[in-house]
């Protein structure tokens, strides 16, 4: 409550100055180590009390944030590296101008420069883009009252969200200290001001009164920077002068408390929502923008990764597509997604080069590479300055753009425009790579390519489609090509289904051409660090099973919770927290349900279609583990089988296939791994190889049994494969089987991709495509429910061979499967050819022979495809 009164008081006092109040503020209280944050009122600090607002903007005091770890910032390197105790270090956060949303500040008002008044530290790209700066207290209350009154300019068209001073901590100043030593420059997102740049307006002064002027048209004479952290009060701001002879103690609140009886009362319930306003001056920007003007926009999520650019440059990559058309957006995000398909993600951010900002920015100082897609002609003064930056040895990448130079020419071919053609394509070690793609209708002509890379269509004029072009003596190149590497397969050019699957059987080998060409640009394609392990998370898909299943937990865990088995530890706990080491042998699994939450999986999603009596009622969940199969490892023998184990993951760092196959998962895979009880005595329990081809007819039944999605063209292919048509997998079924006693205790781990559609296809691309070809609506689908859809199901599939045999499943599984007429070789490429007639009793193949005897034949084991390689057991 005092606190309040002394914020009132403030108010009271120095309402209409601000810069006074808070250059005031800062300087009686920097020494307690509390932390100054200006944002906007919706983002106040929890437990901060609000001095100053203005215009839905505050200015704040509260507990001290610090830093202790820059591991994950990219540092701007100054040397000697030392924080001056008279200066403050302070987090900025950011956000990125969208086109023309800024508008120039009127003549009234003059914009205070951040990079005049700090001396930038790190940076974190994302959103919001963080920069770490040092400032003496002038400075830094210059800053936080331009921000309150919307006159903060910051670089490259960033626009300011918040400030906030932070404590730096030992283990961050040594890491800053230590990379000062290596004496390399990384620069801000936006360089120096170049020769091109326009003038910097007047560095704002505090006339007194209220009242805001300039300081001088035109440049500062001063270089970059304001007043020193030395200048007096009175030097800097006239207004300070009275001020002085007003001390206010904070700690004691002593003056606050002699204020008028009348004024304590109407004050007394005071909270910083109740504290009004700061009166408009004329010198307060009006306008709703902010910010530089409009440079660039952000197109990537946070990136995390700490990167020391030894080229001297920010580690962003520009995409130029032309003008604002809704066509060049689409263009923008084909190609913004294949980049992050392509590169390491931790190491580079990628923004957008608007027309504008390409003639008036100086971006050239900050680019590492410059992707050109623009179909359209480039104007010939932005044309200029693109081979600017390659005479300084800057990096080019055209993606089927009209750009180009060294006697190079792009001529029009239609009869090759958006069909599909093969490709030859020479990486830079000599070896070859021959694919499908998508001709943009152009190629390249005359010119000579000197690089090292080259493609060319395998036609008889072998049309060069892709050339490497050095330029200049810094080093300057560029990669040029007219095959669509950016658009997938599922893009709108892309006509007819028949150039679909083509391109589609080519999509990992584009994805290693670009990589190709992005590595021979100087960037790193190395894929990204392996995630950290996550906690379990027990889940019920029905609520009535919580209690039973909390009470057979109580009897079989140990006193701390937990249950050991020959591969892991699971320690049930009813919350987590950071410090608990995860490691593929000891693994936490919360059991409070409150605690969960995740954007790729909804519980309620799982249970609205999962429809099982038995099957997939108790979850354990991860968002990342090493492998699903081993998670239910120590509960399988033990637990009820009305209470169906389930382990479901989004991502495994050892996902494991058939024999030393790894099974690769990204995000947008369906993993799970599902525990089945069979009696030995039975139909199924006498034929366990039928498990794995229920498991994948189930998958396949469980989207093709919706009512208008009975034609997306989904299959099995034996023995344990998801297949799209006959043309590529797009999942997989492992299974291990124990036999205790009378009653097999079978493991299936079941993935297949739904929404990923790199570096192969997925679920939802069929969906698409089968909508761009009939004209229809089809949703796509979530993992969640298809996995609760496919377990669903299984059960139904398990019920049946039991009641029925194989006869009773046998016809739907022949409906799918993709073998069906089909010829194989046995034993080698040299083998005796046969014709494929269908499954035995036990669910191994059966093949016809020229001589008309039909063999049964198993899978060796140890080929990749299990047709490749067949071996004769026995005969009928």
């Amino acid at each position: 409550m005092l606190i309040t009164l002394c914020y009132l008081y403030l108010w009271a006092r120095w309402g209409r100055r601000p810069a006074a109040l808070v250059l005031y503020t800062v300087r009686r209280l920097r020494a307690s180590r509390c932390s100054f944050t200006f944002c906007r009122a919706a983002a106040q600090p929890r437990g901060a009390r609000v001095c100053l607002s203005r215009g839905g903007r505050v200015f704040c005091v509260g507990e001290s944030q610090s830093v202790d770890d820059l591991n994950k910032w990219a540092l701007f390197l100054v040397s000697p590296f030392i924080l001056e105790a008279e200066h403050i270090a302070f987090v900025t956060e950011s956000i990125w101008a969208q086109g023309t949303s800024f508008q120039e500040p009127s003549s009234s008002e003059t914009v205070v420069k951040w990079s005049d008044c700090c001396l930038p530290l790190a940076c974190r790209p994302g959103d919001p883009y963080q920069l770490i700066a040092k400032a003496s207290v002038d400075n830094f209350s210059k800053l936080g009252v331009a921000f309150m009154e919307d006159r903060l300019q910051m670089d490259n068209g960033l626009i300011a969200q918040k400030i906030v001073s932070v404590h730096l901590k030992d283990p961050a100043l040594k890491e800053l200290s230590k990379a000062s030593d290596k004496q390399v420059q990384a620069p801000l997102p936006s360089p120096e001001v170049s020769l091109e740049a326009q003038p910097a307006q007047g560095v704002m002064e505090h006339a007194g009164q209220g009242d805001w002027k300039a300081a001088g048209e035109g440049p500062s004479p001063q270089r970059r920077g304001c007043a020193s952290g030395s200048e007096s009060a009175a030097d800097g701001d006239p207004g300070l002068s009275s001020m002085e002879l007003c001390q206010l103690h904070l700690s004691s609140c002593h003056e606050c408390l002699e204020l008028e009886n009348s004024t304590i009362e109407s004050v007394r319930c005071a909270s910083a929502e109740d504290i009004p306003d700061l009166p408009c001056d004329h010198s307060s920007s009006s306008s709703s923008g902010g910010g530089v003007e409009g440079a660039a926009s952000e197109l990537c999520p946070e990136r995390k990764g700490k990167r020391v650019n030894i080229s001297g440059k920010a580690p962003n990559i520009l995409l130029y597509v032309g003008c604002g058309s809704e066509e060049a957006l689409g263009r923008l995000q084909q190609v913004r997604s294949v980049l992050t398909d392509c590169i390491d993600t931790d190491s580079y951010t990628l923004y957008q080069l608007l027309e504008d900002s390409a003639l008036r920015d100086p971006w050239p100082d900050n680019c590492l590479l410059l992707v050109i897609a623009s179909r359209d002609p480039i104007p010939k003064d932005i044309y200029h300055k693109f081979m600017a930056y390659l005479s300084q040895g800057g990096k080019v990448l055209g993606l089927s753009s009209s750009f180009t130079f060294g006697g190079f020419q792009v001529t029009r071919r239609d009869v090759l425009r958006n069909t599909a053609q093969n490709l030859l394509f020479s990486k830079a070690d000599g070896s070859e790579v021959r694919l499908s793609v998508l001709s943009s209708g152009y190629v390249y002509e005359e010119g000579q390519s000197s690089g090292r890379l080259q493609g060319h269509l395998e036609n008889e004029d072998k049309d060069k489609m892709i050339v490497h072009v050095p330029f200049g003596t810094c080093g300057g190149e560029a990669i040029l090509c007219q095959v669509h590497l950016e658009l997938p397969p599922s893009a709108s050019l892309v006509q007819t289904a028949d150039v679909f699957n083509v391109l589609k059987s080519s999509n990992m080998r584009r994805h290693e051409v670009l990589r190709e060409i992005l590595t021979a640009l100087g960037l790193s394609c190395d894929s990204p660090q392996v995630p950290a392990l996550t906690p379990l998370y027990l889940l019920m898909a029905a609520k009535e099973i919580q209690d039973p299943f909390m009470q057979w937990l109580g009897r079989h865990s140990d006193p701390e919770g937990i249950i050991k088995s020959s591969k892991l530890s699971l320690k049930f706990v009813s919350s987590y927290t950071s410090e608990v080491e995860i490691t593929p042998s000891s693994i936490p699994v919360v059991t409070d349900p409150e605690a969960f939450s995740s954007e790729h999986f909804n519980l309620e999603t799982y249970r609205q279609n999962l429809q099982t009596t038995r099957l997939g009622k108790v979850i354990l969940f991860a968002e990342v583990t090493s492998t699903t199969m081993s998670l239910l490892d120590g509960l399988m023998f033990e637990m009820p089988q009305e209470m169906g184990l389930i382990a479901i993951a989004v991502r495994q760092t050892q996902g494991k296939g058939r024999g030393p196959n790894a099974w690769l998962s990204p995000v947008g895979c369906a993993l799970f791994t599902l525990l089945v009880s069979i009696p030995l005595r039975s139909q199924l329990g006498q034929r366990i190889p039928f498990v794995q081809h229920l498991m994948s007819l189930a998958v396949v039944e469980a989207v093709r049994s919706i009512p208008e999605y009975e034609d997306i063209n989904l299959r099995v292919k034996w023995p344990n494969d998801i297949y799209y048509s006959d043309l590529m997998k797009i999942g997989g079924v492992l299974v291990n089987s124990t036999l205790m006693g009378e009653t097999f205790y079978i493991l299936i781990g079941c993935g297949f991709n739904v929404t990923n559609s790199n570096p192969t296809i997925c679920i939802n691309d069929l969906i698409e495509e089968y909508n761009k070809q009939h004209k229809g609506g089809l949703k796509p689908f979530r993992a969640d429910c298809l996995i609760a859809r496919a377990v669903t199901v299984l059960e139904k599939l398990i019920d049946r061979f039991q009641d029925q045999g194989p006869d009773g499943v046998l016809p739907l599984y022949y409906k799918y499967w993709v073998h069906s007429g089909q010829q194989v070789r046995l034993g080698s490429s040299e083998g005796p050819q046969v014709s494929i007639v269908g499954l035995d009793d036990s669910g191994f193949l059966q093949v016809h022979q020229e001589d008309g005897v039909v063999v049964t034949v198993h899978p060796d084991g140890n080929s990749f495809d299990m047709l490749r390689n067949l071996i004769v057991p026995k005969r009928q």
